[in-house]
């Protein structure tokens, strides 16, 4: 039958690969390409960007990449294209041998998606090998008396090619006693056989030279030839005799270096030369000769180097035994290597995340490998495992890859690494296993906001404190790590008595301690509530508060303050008054005193200090209260001096001391009369100091009073041209937007300014008090109700003189409702 390619030139067979490869690879599942071999790098083998469905700019964004066992690349991707091209020329006879088909598989991953496609190209066979003979010259010996029909083994040529590109038969040069026939063997090769034709005379042709030619099936046609010498010999009556045609036998693959396998045997009834055998092996080829040795003379055959069923797996030889007539006999022996679990299982890294969030869905890919043994059977039957403790799980993929997932969500705060050993181990006898750790990092995500150690804080500082002193810290925690442990402390916004309370104290960002920002006063600012606000650095940022109190601690920095006797302005004692005929415990006065501190700081105790008559007056220890320790007798001065001491109970104690007068008499008049002696003046200009005063304030009292008659006459003369004008209009409604205050407002405004004058005068020593008191400025917020009433104005002076019984003198100004 012709062969359909035949006559097809290689640019029509590369694209007819390349059609039936866009055939096969747009099947679902696995992507198959063929192409022939020995194409030039970079070329063309399949559309995978296509096949995946992918564009081929998403190649690289993808992190789509090529995975193999193998050592060499035999094939790359073209990021630009798309394509699947050959990374080097492909020699099918490197690869596959004489193996029929010659398929490469390797796997295409898609990285961000860690997902495995399986792809397939065979490579297609073209006639690059000429078949050759081992030996350019081979002789064979043959008796002058072999009869017709007596078969000559000759040495076979081998084809590296497949299929027609093979080895297809023989051909033998033209001559009179030969003709060539061929034989096929089990395993498809060819072998030929010198058959003789006519009887030999060794006399006449002591030696014929032939021409063997081997040709292929290939286009064009390539051949190779052997030059055949047959060495015509005296007669030798029997051919030697091999007990089997063909020997078998099996060994493991790890039988020691030197293990003898088999002995060959073989008969020759002849005697002498003529029966003596030698063994040999014909048509071997290298690796025969670099792994078997036979022993000539005993037909033995042993091991020169170790055996790998990985490698080969069977061996097939053929023995000569050759008599000294060069007769002749031939056996094929082979060898079969049985496999041993001699091989540890393999963890092949694909793809691998070093780092995965913490919040990841469950069933996200951690890693993808392979496993692979080279034994065979049951030694190469595999199953690999992880602990079962840990949030992780197989899954198995195209293939003898696997897909390492998660099972549930990660918590970083629990175990921030874990170390995951994959155990992989065959059914080998005894099985063989090994160990593969991989190293994931749980990377943190912001989901823990920071933590306070207690809900609330209080701490205690002293009043008076140094400006910038420490005043508390505090700490939070925060499980993350990174930016979103980084914590930066802050008070929360607030103010304190209209002031904000980042005025008062600050924090330090970055330590939590707290500063004071000033000195504290117990008697402004007892506590203070704040909130410290604790932030993260994540994105986005978490935070937590906690409530902090300070307490503002009392110290003894205020002196007792006393509100009564209340000392005269101008520096002379206040004069309290006792009759002499009061009883004992009489009381007399009391002296009130107030200390702003609070606690054991502000408890008042009073006691005498000075007093005039020693055991006159006794002092209440807690009340202040001054009362008489007996009745006043006669001979007791009329004029009694008291030092009063009020002291707090603070650490130190401060005080303060009062004087008291205390007139005594039979009445009232007495007293006054008295009074006039108690200092005499020593000065005479203090009536012309009084007379100056009067004249004074009457001055000033002259000059407001003034002031006020023409600012309501003002008032009048603008209310009645108003009046006019309105009267000219004729009729015209509405009232005179006028700013005329009225009579109330003058009163409300004159009320402000009050004043009072009081005149002390001694009858006898002409000593004057004057004083002024101070404006009431809080008259001036006069109500509504009282500026709408329609009162007349008032102005009344008063003058209340009665300098015989008190000699004091008061002039007094008052405006008032």
């Amino acid at each position: 039958m012709a062969d359909p390619l035949r006559g097809w030139g290689c640019r029509e067979l590369l694209l007819l690969f390349m059609l039936l490869g866009t055939l096969l690879g747009a099947g679902a599942g696995q992507i198959r390409y063929p192409v022939p071999e020995e194409l030039d790098k970079g070329s063309f083998v399949g559309n995978i960007a296509k096949d995946l469905g992918l564009e081929p700019r998403e190649l690289a964004e993808r992190g789509v990449r090529i995975v193999s066992r193998g050592k060499t690349k035999l094939f790359a991707l073209n990021p630009g294209s798309g394509s699947l091209v050959t990374a080097d020329r492909i020699d099918r006879e490197e690869l596959c041998a004489q193996s029929a088909r010659c398929l490469v598989s390797f796997n295409i991953l898609v990285e961000n998606k860690m997902k495995i496609y399986e792809v397939e190209v065979e490579i297609i066979d073209i006639n690059d090998n000429f078949p050759r003979f081992r030996d350019e010259e081979v002789k064979v010996k043959v008796n002058e008396n072999a009869a017709a029909g007596t078969r000559l083994g000759l040495p076979f040529a081998r084809d590296a090619d497949v299929g027609v590109n093979s080895l297809q038969s023989y051909q033998l040069s033209s001559n009179m006693h030969f003709s060539l026939e061929e034989k096929s063997g089990t395993d498809g090769q060819k072998y030929p056989e010198l058959v003789l034709e006519r009887p030999l005379d060794r006399e006449k042709v002591a030696v014929h030279d032939l021409l063997l030619t081997a040709i292929d099936g290939g286009d064009p046609v390539l051949s190779a030839t052997t030059h055949i010498r047959v060495m015509v010999l005296d007669a030798n009556d029997n051919a030697p005799l091999f007990t089997q045609s063909e020997y078998r036998v099996s060994v493991p693959e790890n039988i020691p270096v030197g293990t003898r396998l088999l002995t060959l045997t073989a008969t020759d009834p002849d005697e002498g030369i003529n029966g003596k055998l030698t063994y040999s092996f014909r048509n071997e080829d290298d690796k025969i000769s670099e792994t078997f040795q036979l022993d000539s003379n005993l037909g033995e055959i042993s091991t020169v180097q170790s055996l790998d069923y990985e490698e080969f797996r069977f061996y097939v030889m053929e023995v000569v035994a050759q008599d000294g007539g060069a007769l002749l006999a031939s056996a094929k022996v082979l060898v079969t290597v049985q496999d041993v679990n001699d091989n540890v299982p393999e963890v092949i890294l694909t793809s691998l995340t070093s780092s995965v969030s913490e919040d990841c869905l469950p069933g996200t890919v951690i890693a993808l490998f392979s496993l692979h043994d080279g034994d065979s059977g049951e030694n190469g039957e595999i199953a690999c495992s992880i602990p079962r403790n840990l949030p992780f799980k197989l899954e198995k993929s195209v293939g003898n890859y696997y897909h390492l997932l998660t099972t549930r969500s990660l918590d970083r705060e629990e175990i921030s690494d874990y170390n995951i050993t994959v155990t992989v181990i065959d059914h080998g006898n005894p099985p063989l296993s090994t160990e593969n750790h991989i190293s994931l990092k749980v990377a943190d995500i912001n989901d823990n906001p920071p933590i306070f150690p207690h809900t609330s804080y209080s701490t205690y500082i002293p009043e008076n404190n140094p400006r910038g002193v420490s005043i508390f810290s505090v700490t939070a925690h925060d499980p993350d790590s990174g930016n979103n442990a980084q914590i930066t402390y802050s008070l929360a916004k607030d103010t304190f008595q209209e002031m904000p309370l980042s005025s008062y104290v600050s924090i330090n960002s970055d330590t939590g301690v707290l500063y004071a920002l000033g000195s504290f006063d117990y008697e402004q600012v007892r506590d203070l509530q704040l909130w410290v606000i604790a932030s993260d650095s994540g994105d986005p940022p978490l935070s937590s508060n906690v409530s902090l109190s300070i307490f503002v601690l009392d110290q003894n920095d205020n002196a007792p303050e006393i509100l009564y006797p209340t000392l005269p302005t101008d520096g002379s004692t206040g004069v309290e008054l006792a009759p002499r005929s009061v009883e004992p415990g009489y009381l007399v006065t009391k002296v009130v005193a107030v200390d702003r501190d609070s606690g054991q700081n502000a408890w008042l105790s009073y006691r005498l200090l000075k007093a005039s008559e020693t055991g006159l007056f006794t002092v209440g220890l807690h009340t202040g209260e001054v009362r008489t320790a007996r009745a006043l007798l006669d001979r007791d001065a009329l004029k009694q001096n008291l030092v009063v001491a009020v002291q707090d109970h603070g650490q130190p104690p401060l005080s303060a001391t009062v004087t008291l007068t205390v007139a005594v008499a039979h009445s009232i008049p007495d007293i006054l009369a008295d009074l006039g002696s108690l200092e005499p003046s020593a000065d005479p200009d203090d009536s012309s100091l009084t007379l100056y005063l009067v004249v004074a304030v009457a001055a000033v009292s002259c000059v407001f009073l003034a002031f006020v008659i023409v600012l309501l006459a003002l008032r009048l003369g603008r209310w009645h041209r108003s009046r006019l004008l309105q009267a000219s209009r004729g009729g015209l409604m509405g009232a005179p937007a006028s700013s005329f205050v009225g009579v109330d407002g003058v009163q409300a405004f004159l009320q402000t300014y009050s004043h009072e004058v009081s005149l002390t005068v001694d009858s006898d020593s002409r000593k004057s008090h004057l004083i002024f008191p101070q404006p009431n400025y809080a008259d001036m917020l006069v109500s509504q109700e009282s500026c709408e009433k329609s009162e007349p104005l008032l102005i009344s002076e008063k003058i209340n003189v009665n300098e015989e019984e008190l000699g004091v003198v008061q002039v007094g100004f008052f405006f008032f409702q």
